[in-house]
Parts: C-alpha cells; structure tokens; sequence
C-alpha cells in the first residue's frame, strides 16, 4: 500500500480538523463507478490545506508521540509540491483562520477537543499512534510552502466556502478528503486524497498524476437523487452544524433501508426519494420526531435549514488576492463592527499572521494545542500563559476587564480558564489599531520583555539562533519540573545540527525507547513557550527573524540524546560535527548558562570552591557567573562544571579549536594502543556536550 494512501472505513473524517458528514465516503466506496479515473496535469488545483496537512502527516509514518519530526515532514512536503510541478500541476493552498463567530460549531470544536485529550493520554500510555498533530507542524507547513513559493490564503474562519468558491470561478478541480466538498457543487469536481497518488507519477513529456474525480451529478444519479437535494441530505445526515442523533428522539433512518444490512445513510437516500425540493423534505422530517414538542420543532428546522445553507457557494473573496495581492474585506461582525483593524487583513491573509488572534479579537476565546502527555501531568501550556497575556494585553488595549478563556485539559477534562491579558512595560503603551506603525526597537522591546531576556545576551547568536534562545531562556525559568542539564543540552544540540534527518539515523540502533513521559513533558513545554512567541513574534510584525522550525526540533533525535547521556550510550556517530557547528552549539550554552545564573540565588558550595585555569581567570569576567549554574546538585556537578569550563574556552577562544584539532589528529595515531580513551571518548561525544 502506498504510504499516503488514506484509509476509508470511517477514518477519513477523523483525521482533520473537520469531519463533514460521517460515513460518506464508505458509502461512496461501495459505488465505485461513482469516481472517473483521470490523469491530472497542468491545470491549477485548490487544495483544502488544513486536509492536507493532517492527512500527510498522520499517513507519513513520522513519529507523533515523540513532540514531532518536523525535518522528515518538510521533505514530504517539497516531494509533494514537485510531483505538483513537474505535472505542470499549479497548486494554490487556502488554510482556515479563526473560528465562525456565531459559534455554530463549538459543540462540535467540545466533542473533538475531548476526544483528543484521552487520545494524547492513551498514546503516552501505550506508545499508540492516536493521531495528535505535533504542537508545531502547522507552523512548519505553512513556512515550507512559503520557502516553496506556493500561494497560500488564510481564511478569516472556516475555508470551505471559499474554497469551493475559489475552485469554481477558475473552473478547476478540489483536493481534499473533507465529505463535505462531497456535497458542494464544484464545476470541476473533487479529487479525493486519498485516490491523489502523486508519489506514483508517470514520467515523461506528458507526466501526470493517476488519481479519481468525483462529481456531484454522478452521485445523484448513482443513488438517485435530486442534485438539489444533495444539501438537505447532509444536513439531515448530521453534519458539523447540525447533530440530530443527539435530539431527545432522533430519527431511525435505517428503518428505510430496504437491504439486508439496513445503514443511517442508506435509509436517508430512499426516504429522500420522495421528495424534489428542500423544504418539503426538511417539513417531513419534523413530523416523523415524534414526542417533540413544536417549539422544539421549530428550533430544529432552523438549524437544518442553517446546515443546509453552508453549501451555497458564495463569489470568491480571494481571487484578487491571489492574483493582485489584495486582502479580502472583513466581514461584518454584528457583536463589535470595526473589531478588527484594518491592517491585520494582509498578514492574515497572507498567513504570516495566526488566525487565532481572530478567535481572541472576536470571541475573548483561545483553544491551545493538545500534545501526546499523561493525565496526571499538568498542561505544558501552562508554562507559555504569560506570552499569551501579552499577547491579549496587545490585542484587546490596556485598562479593560476583559479576560481570555482558554480552552485546555486539567487531567483528562476539557476546563474553560480565564485569564487576564497583561499589561506591562512597553507593552502598555501600545495601541492595536496602530500597532504596526511602531518603532521597530518598541516593539522588540516587548518581545524582549515577555521572555524576560536582554537584547545584548542574544547579540551574539546568528539572528535565526535569537528567538528560539530566547525561548530556551524563558523555559528554564518557568518551566515545572526544572529541565536538568541533560534535556537543556539535547535541547541546544538539536538546534545547533542542521542536518537532523541524517543524524536521527545514526542514532537509531534498534528499537526507539520507550517514551519517557517526564522528558516529553519538558519539551513540550519548549514546543508551547517557542509556539506561542512565534506567533507574539508576528503579531509585533517580526522584530526577531522567524525560526525555520523544521530546523530546530526533531522529537525522537532528541529523546535519544537524552536517553543517551543517561545510560552511557555512545553519541560518536551524532557529534563528527563541522566546527561551526560545534562553536554555536557552545555560544548556545554559554549564553543560556549566563542567564539563568543571571537568575539563581547564591551558588552552592561545591561550586564556589571551582577554580578556573589560570590562562582563562582574568580575561574571562563571565566565567565565574557560569560557573554558578544550578542545573545539577548531586554526584555529577563536578563533570558538568567541567563540561561548562569546556565550553567556555571554546566560545571565547577560537584559536582552541585548532589546538584541539591538532591534539585530535596526534590522538588519533595513538589510539590504537590506547582502547580505553577510545571507549571513554565515545561515551562522553568527544567532548563537545
């Protein structure tokens, strides 16, 4: 089977952030001549990018207990956009942005927020893929595909309108694996994800992608019925908006299935039969709820015909966009006209800006992410609340009462929390409307100020380097329990090794460890601290460059480093780094190391008593604070005091570097007489750690 071949037995819509109607694409399979085999070539293609996100990673085989392999996920995704283009296939990406402000679907947004957090308990249990995105592989789609020179389109909420709308206006096809887009008239048809065999493309003059499309009208004519009915058979189906099996006296469609092994859907189909318009169909429906009282009634119908009414396909707001450059409009928000200014429309649109500063603006809400961690953790977003409040300090003006609720697990439970936006510093001076009119060094400054760091600490450190060392900083010092030195040095190495897939590899020997929960538990910590200043980070217009994110963190790379340092295992193989990398990783540890000293109380006494080589005492005034770190307490402090000395001398003496190099090669002849410096060489990565 192909690796990114989906699964259709009820799977399909589980995967997405969206699940449309349930049970629709089984039933499509059964009635195969419903799909035109075609070969896709050069024409445009709109693709639901929010569906194809979480179909490519949960299909991929990439690790998702682990925080995310965010490298390996990059390169499936520049092989997907050239298979695209060497089709002469040109993909336009849209994405959803906020959530619908007339919260149509939070019981439906509860329900799979709910689900999700015993799925993430019961994969840190057993190790189980239960298909919980990583924290930060949305922000790493989305900057690959801009690296890619895709377009790509932020909704201000839901995307499937517009894309729909999108699709028609420019007369070509839709990928996505959504039902929904089952239901919608598109003039060119759906091409489901899961029949898109782009790793299968025929080469050649005239290479094209094998794959099926799927139109509306076959369907109608296949199970026989009117295409404007199609509609009114979601609704009554029980889609997102609308869940009649939850009424006080559902209906029983199956009871008109006529087939031996009568289904939901099914019945639906033959009861639809006869009727020929919407209406008359949603009226007879009401009258089979039986015990229901009209009031009720009245409440139901409205909702179906709400439901309904989701598949009109609207004039498409980003056609300009894609083609000109120019933002939609904000549609009008009865509550609050004016909520949102009007220079956000842009970044928004552009996806450069996350669309959840929207649910913020419009709704006081926020739904956080939800990683694979146990239940008698705390959430590790937690940890990152206060950028947050800085965040909605910024968004929703200084002075008000008004408080966020944020939507996150407290054990195994979906809780609603307030919290106060913070106002504070520069921050407090600042007006959203005007926001990115400020100075640049005012608006650094407030990122500086939510991670508690100096912009002269990070000077040092190649601009790529600043915010995710910044972000480090700030972990240390919120982070619970405290990170050890370990997970601190992991941490750094990860970062400071460009090449992670490479180096995952020499790693694995076997099989992976078993998860260990506490580790995950503090890098997901890092991932919700480097999630939430990314996206504060845009929201003050990028003071500080964005990270690429598939360049920083690679969850089982990082998990094994761990486990490495822990039981002696060799990491050779990991650390034949060039010495660029080997200087950053260092300039890393000592700019961490210098500020959490920065922070701690008085040293302990073992600590005090460490003197420094005589060549490095006087030159060296920042020797003595890194010497006072806190990070270990017991048997080892010793050899990590060493280590820090160590790395000290290389950061501040390049000319070391040589010498050691020299010293290595005179190593080198003589090791074969001396196995045991070998072994103990290995065990310690050479030094560098």
């Amino acid at each position: 089977m192909n690796r990114f071949t989906v699964l259709r037995c009820g799977f399909v819509k589980r995967l997405g952030p969206r699940m449309g109607v349930q049970g629709l694409a089984t039933l499509l399979d059964s009635h195969p001549r419903i799909y035109r085999d075609t070969k896709f070539r050069k024409m445009r293609l709109v693709i639901d990018g929010c569906n194809l996100l979480y179909l490519m990673y949960f299909k991929s085989g990439l690790d998702q207990n682990h925080g995310g392999e965010y490298a390996a996920f990059e390169d499936l995704i520049e092989r997907f956009v050239k298979a695209l283009r060497d089709c002469g296939i040109m993909p336009y990406v849209v994405l959803d942005g906020g959530s619908d402000h007339t919260d149509k679907k939070l019981e439906t947004v509860t329900l799979r927020a709910e689900s999700r957090i015993k799925k993430a308990h019961q994969a840190a249990v057993d190790g189980s893929n239960e298909h919980i995105l990583p924290q930060l592989a949305k922000i790493v789609f989305r900057q690959t595909l801009a690296r890619l020179e895709v377009p790509v389109a932020q909704c201000f909420a839901e995307a499937d309108q517009q894309i729909a709308a999108l699709a028609n206006e420019w007369q070509c096809p839709v990928l996505s694996n959504d039902s929904d887009f089952y239901i919608f008239n598109l003039s060119s048809g759906l091409l489901p994800i899961s029949h898109f065999k782009w790793e299968e493309v025929e080469s050649g003059s005239q290479s094209y992608i094998p794959c099926k499309t799927y139109h509306a009208n076959s369907f109608c004519i296949a199970l026989e019925i009117e295409p404007q009915l199609l509609p009114t058979f979601a609704a009554l189906a029980g889609n997102d908006y609308v869940k009649l099996k939850r009424m006080e006296s559902p209906i029983d469609w199956a009871q008109f299935d006529p087939s031996e092994k009568p289904s939901h859907l099914k019945g639906l189909l033959c009861w639809l039969k006869g009727f020929n318009e919407p209406q008359e169909a949603l009226e007879a429906a009401m009258r089979l709820m039986r015990g229901v009282s009209m009031e009720r009634k009245a409440e139901v119908l409205q909702s179906l015909s709400l439901g309904k009414d989701e598949y009109q396909v609207p004039p498409s707001s980003l056609t300009k966009f894609f083609i000109h450059g120019m933002p939609p409009l904000f549609p009008a928000v009865e509550k609050v006209p004016g909520l949102v200014p009007d220079w956000m429309r842009l970044p928004l649109t552009q996806a450069r800006l996350t669309g959840d500063v929207l649910d913020v603006l419009q709704l006081q809400r926020m739904s956080l992410s939800l990683p694979v961690a146990h239940r008698d953790m705390p959430s590790s977003n937690l940890t990152s609340r206060p950028l947050r409040q800085v965040m909605y300090g910024l968004l929703l003006g200084g002075g008000k009462p008004i408080q966020v609720e944020e939507r996150d697990r407290d054990g195994l439970q979906l809780k609603l929390i307030p919290v106060e936006p913070a106002f504070r510093g520069v921050a407090q001076r600042l007006v959203l409307s005007s926001l990115d009119k400020v100075e640049l060094s005012e608006r650094l400054q407030v990122l500086l100020e939510a991670l508690q760091v100096t912009e002269s600490s990070l000077r040092n450190l190649p601009p790529q380097l600043r915010l995710p060392v910044a972000v480090t900083c700030f972990w240390l010092q919120r982070a619970e329990p405290p990170p050890d030195e370990r997970l601190l040095k992991a941490l750094l190495l990860g970062l400071s090794i460009g090449d992670s897939l490479r180096h995952r590899a020499a790693l694995q020997d076997g099989n992976q460890p078993k998860l260990n929960l506490n580790v995950a538990h503090a890098f997901n910590q890092w991932q919700a601290c480097l999630k939430d200043s990314i996206h504060l980070n845009q929201l003050l217009g990028f003071p500080l460059p964005e990270p690429q994110v598939a360049r920083l963190y690679a969850g089982t790379l990082v998990h094994n480093i761990v486990h490495r340092m822990r039981t002696g295992g060799r990491l050779r193989a990991l650390l034949k780094s060039d010495h660029s990398s080997v200087k950053q990783y260092h300039a890393m540890l000592s700019v961490v190391h210098q500020f959490h000293t920065q922070r701690a109380p008085s040293p302990p006494e073992t600590l005090k008593k460490v003197v420094a080589p005589r060549h490095l005492r006087q030159p060296l005034e920042d020797l003595t604070p890194i010497l006072q770190q806190l990070f270990l307490q017991d048997e080892e402090e010793e050899k990590e005091v060493s280590s820090i000395v160590r790395a000290q001398e290389d950061l501040c003496f390049d000319e070391l570097l040589l010498v050691k190099t020299r010293y290595r090669t005179k190593e080198r002849n003589n090791r074969c007489n001396k196995p045991e410096l070998s072994r103990k060489e290995e065990c310690r990565g050479l030094d560098i750690i």
